[in-house]
Formats: C-alpha cells, structure tokens, sequence
C-alpha cells in the first residue's frame, strides 16, 4: 500500500450508499411534516378554524407565517446540528439526541429573539408548538428506524464491511458484527495483520481461528485492493493493529465515502463516558466513571415513580380482570410473590400474577433434567407448572404488571438489569455482581433483545452494559422497545 495519502480509494469508486441517501432524504421530509403538524395544531387551538389566508385575522398573520415557516428553520436546526448525518441514523441513542438538542436551541433561540424585538407570542401558541413538533419529530424518527431494523433482518439496508485485525481479535469482530442483524453490518471480508510469527510468506486464508465462514481477502497491507474487490463501505479494526499501519490506512481512505471505525479495547463502555483527552500530543480515551448517583439518578426514580402510578391507574380494570381470571381457573392467590435480590444486594419480595400452579415450587427438582436454559437460568418452553391463563399471561407479559407496585416502592426500577434470585447471586462471579449496582427493573436490554431466547451470558453481558452506560435518554428508548418487544412475542414463555 503506498505511505502517500494521494493515492488510495479514489473515484470512480464511491462507498455512499444510495439506501443511506434516500433514508436521510426520508427524515428530512418526516421531520418536516412533524413540524408542520405541530405548528399547525398549535395554530387551530390558539384561533381555531380552517387556516385560510384570505379570512384569516389581521392580528393572527404573524402566527400564520411562523406556522408555515418554522417547519423549514426546524430543519436546518436538526442539520446545523448533524441530525441528518448518516453515521448517527438507524441506530443508537445519537439521533435522538441531536434532535432534542436541536428543539432546545431553537426554542432559546425563539425566546432571545422574540424579547429582543419585543414582539409578543402567545404563550399558548408556543407551548403547544415546539413540545408537539420536538414529539412527533421523534416518534417519526423511532417509526422509521423500526422500519429500518425490519428490513436489516431481511437483509437488506445493509453496510458493506471490511474487517481489519489480528487473529483472533478480527474474529471477535466478525461475531460482534453478526451478534445483531438491526446493526446492519455485512461483513464482506477479513483482511489479517500480520500476528508474531507470522511470516511474510505464510498463506493468510490458513488461519486458526474462526471467520464463521467470512472470506480472508488479504492483509492489512493490501486494504486498498480488498476494498474494491469485496466493494466495502465500511472498515472496522480491531485495536490491535500497528498504529504505523492504522494511519496510513486512514490516508489512503481519504475521500472515498468509507466509513473508517476503530474498535475500543474497552468493551460495552459507550456514550458520554467517553472522551477524547489529548497528553503531549497523543490523542487518548478518557473513560469517566458510570454515574451511579446524583441529580441524574434522582430524575430517573422521579420519572419511574411517575409512570408506574400512571400505569397502575390506567390499568386498573385489566388488573381486575385478570385478578378474576387467575382465581376462577386455578386454586390459589392470583399475586405471587417471591424475593429477589436488588441494589446493593438487598433482599426484596418482587410480585407479579401468578401463571403457574401452586405446587410449582415443589416439582422444580423433577424437572431439572429438561432444562433448557444454560448457566443459572431454569428455562423450558413447555412448562407443565404453567396454568392455561399464565401462558396467556407470559405471552404477553402481563404476568409482570404487578412490578408497578415494585416501582412505586422504590425496589424496582423500570429499567435496568433482571431481578435475580438470592440463589442465583450466591453463584455470581466476582464480575456479574455489577448487575446489583443499580436497581433491577421491569425491563431491560434482555427485554428487547430476546428474553427468554438468550443465553446466560449474553443476558449478563446486556445487564453490565446497561449499568455501565444508563441514561434517562436509552431509559426511554428501552421502554419505546419494549413496546414492540411484547407485539412480537418472541422469547414469551
């Protein structure tokens, strides 16, 4: 590969893919009719009527030219602030985030603006106005992306990747690529480092270690030509790489549309913990502390407690029903209760309708041969303890409605990491106890990654990353999946 940066992944190759273009064309066009409903609701309860410019009210022109005006100035809010950047679309909590950051500035901006000139809006109007834009602009988004993710699973919308590392490190890789399929990574090829003892003349497709069946296309010293022979979009590589290499690397992909990604060597630590910290001239990853306290904490038990008595009161008649329905078709109390290990390692009793038979309990030993869970998880998806309405009930999770009442008493959360029995914590490896550091919750990232369907250690692995990166923000966009995680029912039982 050449050391200059001239030469490299040059025209005609391009990697812009044209889904990339028409999803972020799509969002430009969602976010703009979001504004516009949102201005024009804002606009009927504040005059009501049709808006009709030859009728319309001399005093109610100036609201009617910023109704049909600010959906334009709300886009170019959300781009000055990267909204419609493709690495941020389809994926992560980012999007959101700049979009809301977006509705925040605008929204100052407004009010500076309209004090400056002294011109007076009705609050009314403004009140309705930028909160109805800033939701339906997010509700648009979370639509799309869903979209999205249903067509990934079809295999389609897919980035074209080139993994790039050493060994077993570009293997790891390849797993974390296909570990989830609404990533929509496609990984088209290995291009091996040269390892210790490895020599120059040794075959790289002669490798030791699993590819899951991805073709090695070359060395990292031959990126160039394997990126237009597999006609990547994309180059993940592993940490392990000479940085020499990395940065000529990066030179030669200079305007080519490839998306060039450096894997951390810190894993399942995202988001805001991380920063860019530069000493004596190397740039370096400032890893902060999860925040496990503080005003952050506070608004999440505010917005918790909320919720659930929100839920609890909404629900009333579907508690009533099911109450009768558990009574009326098994012997026994339609709550069960059971402890749980939460914060801290503190004991809890955890409710929830009962879906099995009393004596469920007592005929666990019997059918500990037929689990088919792994680590500590008893799991089986023909469960003979399970009643006929508690099968209705874990189909659609309504078993767990009860943990409202967990929620309100500050034992539970509504997200965060599955409660787990005590005798499953006496088990606990030294790692796993991270899960405690935060309370458990209702749902989670087990919730709206498979559930039932995962296996021990990945459903450790959601749980400590949750703990390591929470935020009010992923808070919401958990419960916003959960949503759907319930519709589809996989993992129910």
């Amino acid at each position: 590969m050449s050391n200059t940066p001239h030469e490299g992944v040059r025209e005609p190759y391009r990697a812009q893919l044209t889904w990339e273009r028409d999803y972020a064309r799509a969002a430009v066009f969602a976010d703009l009719a979001a504004c516009l409903a949102g201005t024009g609701l804002a606009y009927l309860i504040r005059f009501g009527g049709i808006i009709d410019f030859s009728q319309t009210p001399q005093s109610s022109r100036p609201y009617l030219f910023f109704t049909l005006g600010l959906p334009l100035v709300w886009i170019a809010a959300v781009a000055l602030n990267r909204g419609y950047e493709h690495r941020f679309l389809g994926g992560g909590s980012e999007e959101f985030r700049r979009v809301l950051n977006a509705a925040v500035r605008l929204t100052a901006l407004v009010a500076v603006a309209s004090y400056a000139t002294k011109a007076e809006f009705a609050r009314s109007y403004l009140l309705v106005a930028f909160p109805m834009a800033t939701l339906l602009t997010l509700v648009g988004r979370a639509v799309a992306r869903a979209r999205l993710h249903r067509m990934r699973r079809a295999g389609e919308c897919q980035h074209r990747v080139l993994v790039v590392g050493a060994g077993e490190s570009a293997a790891s890789l390849v797993r974390i690529a296909r570990r989830d399929p609404t990533a929509g990574w496609n990984v088209v090829g290995v291009c091996l480092d040269r390892a210790p003892g490895m020599h120059s003349s040794e075959r790289p497709d002669r490798a030791g270690f699993d590819l899951a069946g991805v073709p090695i296309v070359g060395t990292s010293d031959t990126l160039v030509e394997a990126i237009r022979r597999t006609r990547a979009s994309a180059v993940a590589i592993s940490p392990q790489i000479d940085g020499e290499r990395l940065r000529r690397a990066l030179w030669a992909l200079e305007g080519s549309d490839v998306d060039v990604l450096v894997s951390s060597a810190i894993t399942d630590v995202t988001g805001p913990r991380i920063h860019l910290r530069p000493v004596a001239g190397l740039p370096l990853l400032h890893i902060e502390e999860p925040e496990l306290s503080g005003a952050r904490r506070l608004m999440k038990g505010m917005l918790d407690r909320s919720l659930a008595l929100t839920g609890v009161l909404v629900t009333l008649p579907l508690f009533a029903a099911l109450v009768l329905a558990i009574r009326l078709t098994s012997k026994g109390p339609a709550f069960f209760r059971q402890t749980r290990v939460g914060m801290s390692g503190r004991e809890f009793t955890m409710f929830k309708f009962r879906s099995m038979y009393v004596d469920a309990e007592a005929r666990l030993k019997e059918l500990r041969t037929s689990n088919e869970g792994q680590g500590l998880l008893f799991k089986m998806r023909d469960d003979p303890r399970v009643t006929g309405v508690g099968k209705f009930l874990r189909k659609w999770s309504l078993d767990e409605l009860p943990q409202l009442f967990n929620v309100l008493n500050g034992t539970m959360s509504l997200v965060g990491p599955r409660p787990p029995l005590p005798s499953e914590v006496a088990q606990y490896e030294t790692d796993v106890h991270r899960r405690l550091m935060v309370k458990p919750g209702l749902t989670g990232l087990w919730q709206i990654s498979g559930r039932s369907d995962l296996d021990w250690e990945e459903s450790v692995r959601l749980d400590l990353r949750y703990v390591e990166n929470w935020s009010l923000a992923m808070d919401l966009i958990i419960l916003w999946r959960t949503v759907f995680a319930v519709l589809k029912r996989e993992g129910a039982y």
